[in-house]
């Protein structure tokens, strides 16, 4: 009788460890899904406007402090834009360069050029016509902020892409 209950015992924790052992691993959980996509254009705004340019695509790309380098939420901007730009073939931009307030002018002149010409380049790379992109660096003289705090800075490091001719008024 004692050998009955002691195999029994046996068999239950044989069954109780195989049962566990079988189990499949819980399946991994996907990465987070990030929509990076504008929001959509408001009805009361004109297709090919440059509200529409705005709304639609987003007219400002960001840099890090002293680089002129195209983060990867720069490069979806200028995608945007770029599609936008294929849409309305007749409309021409002004990038425009911008730095922060520290440095020198003339080092910011410089730093500002490479910016809209890297916006230009990623443009042109993208298949929009030189011929409809001009650059201009303004340097730190046109900063969208003019406080001095590191999230003031931050927004004046950037290349803007101004519409200058040929979108609906």
């Amino acid at each position: 009788m004692r050998a009955r209950i002691l195999s029994a015992m046996v068999a239950v924790v044989g069954l109780t460890v195989a049962g566990c052992a079988s189990k499949p691993a819980p399946a991994p959980t996907p990465p987070p899904v990030v929509d990076n996509t504008p929001p959509p254009v408001s009805s009361s705004v004109l297709p090919g406007s440059v509200a529409d340019f705005q709304q639609s695509a987003g007219d400002f790309v960001y840099f890090d402090y002293d680089q002129s380098t195209l983060s990867p939420e720069a490069r979806a901007t200028l995608e945007r834009q770029a599609a936008w730009l294929k849409s309305y073939s007749g409309v021409k931009i002004l990038v425009e360069g911008n730095c922060d307030e520290r440095g020198t002018r003339e080092y910011n002149l410089a730093l500002g050029a490479r910016r809209a010409s890297a916006a230009r380049d990623y443009l042109v790379a993208l298949g929009i016509p030189g011929d409809r992109i001009s650059t201009i660096s303004y340097g730190k003289e046109r900063p969208i902020d003019a406080t001095s705090s590191e999230s003031a800075w931050s927004r004046n490091r950037n290349a803007h892409s101004a519409i200058v001719s040929g979108a609906v008024s």
